[in-house]
């Protein structure tokens, strides 16, 4: 029990000890400013730096996995509700004085608060927003701008529409991979007729790698691919889970559970053990080819954290369509939709098509 209890301290932030948001100036709001990263009254230009990450203290810590369902928290270090989208289904955390009339998912106004009285496990590390809501309208132009297949008139005329910021859940999971694997190699020769063919052989052996932040995303609810596409963050500046850094944001709790955050780490982690030991034997061997690969893993020391990092949601209108497109609020870098020219594409197929046949004419 005096494990736990420790473990709900590193967890829990102390409400008491978390700001209230308020403006000593002039008592407006103060919400978290990715420009500067810190808090910031827009109204007086107060200003307050936030630790940077060498000045925080330990580095967010791992979490054991094994004995990880004894120890759940819902205190996020400030008051928070939680709103539901009937139309997506998308759930998010706000402030309790904070006004939720859209859903940041779909832009909604089917939004409605819901009781909340399960036991969540508080954020134990955050990535802070670094791209402002005005770079992310850049960005999304110059996206836009270089979309191929995209109509003139859309690149001249598209807007994207209110930006909203959102963090999103992750799970990541460190451990020490051991795996006994079996697989075939082939080295290619010709024969007597000058034609290419290959020597197979087969081999096993033992490969250990540590698997270090295997990036899960933890919700069910939001199933927005282009999200899944941008989902990839520099940890190194990770900060300690601090409730300044999601004022003036909403924040969506995870609802894919720890169990099942793991065993989709595992799929990803197979798939990169795979890669990495067909890379292996392809070395060791000198080896033209590699085929059935066969692996099978164990874990040990299983850690893992729960993290929120940064997303603006939004979308444009072309032609009566709405197509929806994600920011990364770390990179920058964006995934989403864009309208197509069929006339754009007509012209690419003829220049390709034309290409082939003087390739062909070519060296024929």
């Amino acid at each position: 029990m005096a494990e736990n209890e420790n473990v709900n301290e590193v967890l829990q932030s102390n409400t008491e000890d978390v700001t209230d948001k308020k403006c000593p100036n002039c008592g407006a709001t103060v919400t978290y400013d990715p420009a500067t990263l810190s808090m910031t009254c827009e109204y007086c230009g107060y200003h307050k730096e936030l630790p940077k990450p060498d000045e925080a203290g330990t580095a967010t810590q791992e979490i054991d996995f094994k004995s990880a369902k004894l120890r759940t928290s819902k205190d996020w270090g400030d008051q928070k509700k939680n709103i539901i989208c009937k139309n997506c289904g998308g759930s998010a955390m706000y402030d309790m004085t904070q006004t939720a009339d859209t859903c940041p998912f779909c832009g909604s106004t089917s939004v409605m608060p819901v009781d909340d009285d399960e036991d969540v496990m508080a954020p134990g590390g955050v990535v802070p927003f670094e791209i402002t809501r005005e770079k992310a309208a850049e960005l999304f132009k110059k996206w836009l701008k270089h979309k191929l297949f995209a109509p003139s008139k859309a690149k001249k005329s598209c807007e994207a529409k209110e930006f909203q910021g959102i963090y999103l859940p992750y799970w990541t999971f460190d451990a020490q991979t051991t795996s006994a694997y079996s697989a075939r190699y082939g080295k290619d020769y010709k024969d007597k007729d000058g034609n290419t063919k290959t020597r197979w052989y087969n081999c096993s052996g033992i490969y250990d790698e540590f698997i270090d932040d295997e990036v899960v995303y933890a919700s069910t609810k939001t199933k927005d691919s282009n999200i899944k596409a941008v989902s990839s963050f520099n940890f190194e500046k990770l900060r300690d889970y601090d409730p300044q850094f999601i004022a003036g944001f909403a924040a969506e709790r995870y609802s894919l559970g720890l169990d099942d955050g793991w065993s989709q780490a595992q799929v990803s982690i197979k798939r990169r053990l795979e890669s990495h030991i067909s890379e292996r034997v392809r070395s060791r061997y000198n080896a033209d080819r590699v085929s059935n690969v066969k692996v099978s893993t164990s874990y040990d020391n299983i850690t893992f954290k729960y993290l929120l990092a940064p997303i603006w949601i939004s979308n444009f209108k072309f032609n009566g369509q709405i197509y929806n497109f994600v920011v990364n609020g770390q990179t920058g870098r964006i995934a989403g939709k864009s309208p197509v020219s069929v006339l754009r594409v007509i012209i690419a197929i003829v220049i390709t098509i034309a290409v082939l046949i003087l390739l062909y004419n070519l060296f024929s």
